[in-house]
């Protein structure tokens, strides 16, 4: 069999009632002939949206059937174990060109119980944003359910939801449980557990395709919401040029963030997992043992578990990716 490589993959674009351009116009992707694409998924092994390699021997061949192969030489042997063939992030690009729903999503127990499926806990990087645009993450004081209630039925969800301006490098942490919110105007990057499922609570009466009201998940996102209030909503973090800087981490997901301007060697003789990185800005080279790969501005690359040691070379003045395990 083939030696392991970084792997990149064919994006998955989905059109959304609320996508626009950005995708193309900031990361250079090509989504044509969609009218607005909303999501490019990355990397993912969901149903229906299993992704495909782009590069090397292993071109055309699908991610879930790779992992199927090598197994823990390509997650991570303990993740192997929890997760077989299934890849436990997904990771994805976002264009809100308008207001996304206002939603939930249900942790493992419920989903488990609900969908047999994972919970949704998720982390989004702002990479672009028009001034002013608004991110909603929370609530601005503690709620009881029937109070809850009794704003929803008023239509006056608006004034108990917590907003923050937001601006390219922002990052905001999404435990299930916490109601949130893209707003018009921002282009994200996403990694979430693999899941896809989410309960809308309010979705401006948007009609979908055929005409009809989009359906919302009032009595499940009841069960799933946590009525908390938290004083921060955006993450805290520095940056240190040529390290890996820390931004979240969690039981589900380690992110950090890479600004590269020099070549640096990187060695996870210690890690049991796969690594992910998504390109935000400029170009670098991967360089290991099984040869070198670039990745571009709006590229998304696995380097497998097996990969230990690889350098990482800047091919532009600077480059700036998120990198992403499981401890």
């Amino acid at each position: 069999m083939p030696v392991l490589y970084p792997l990149k993959f064919k994006p998955i674009f989905h059109e959304k009632i609320w996508g626009g351009d950005r995708l193309k116009t900031v990361l250079g992707k090509n989504f044509d002939p969609l009218p607005n694409c909303g999501e490019s998924w990355e990397l993912s092994t969901l149903e229906n949206n299993i992704s495909e390699v782009s590069n090397g021997p292993f071109k055309g061949e699908k991610l879930d059937e790779l992992i199927r192969i090598y197994k823990g030489e390509l997650t991570g042997q303990k993740i192997y174990r929890k997760f077989g063939d299934e890849f436990p992030l997904l990771f994805k690009f976002i264009d809100a060109n308008d207001d996304l729903s206002i939603q939930v999503h249900p942790g493992d127990e419920m989903a488990k119980e609900k969908h047999n499926s994972y919970g949704k806990t998720e982390m989004w990087y702002v990479v672009d944003a028009d001034q002013h645009a608004l991110i909603n993450s929370g609530f601005n004081r503690i709620l009881t359910r029937e109070e809850f209630l009794e704003i929803q039925a008023k239509g006056e969800l608006d004034e108990v939801l917590h907003y923050d301006v937001t601006a390219p490098g922002d990052v905001f942490f999404i435990p299930a449980g916490r109601v949130h919110a893209i707003c018009k105007g921002v282009l994200i990057a996403e990694i979430q557990q693999t899941s896809d499922i989410t309960y809308r609570i309010f979705d401006y009466n948007r009609k979908d395709e055929k005409g009809n009201i989009r359906e919302l998940h009032t009595d499940l996102a009841l069960e799933a919401i946590h009525f908390t209030w938290q004083k921060e909503n955006k993450t805290n973090y520095e940056i240190k040029k040529n390290e890996s800087s820390e931004i979240i981490s969690c039981k589900y997901f380690t992110t950090n963030i890479l600004h590269l301007s020099q070549n640096i060697e990187k060695n996870y003789s210690q890690l049991d997992s796969f690594i992910v990185y998504m390109n935000l800005q400029g170009r670098f080279c991967i360089e290991s043992e099984s040869g070198k790969e670039i990745v571009e501005k709006g590229e998304t690359v696995l380097v497998p578990a097996s990969l230990k040691v690889f350098r990482m070379i800047p091919l532009s003045s600077e480059a700036k990716a998120l990198e992403v395990y499981i401890k």
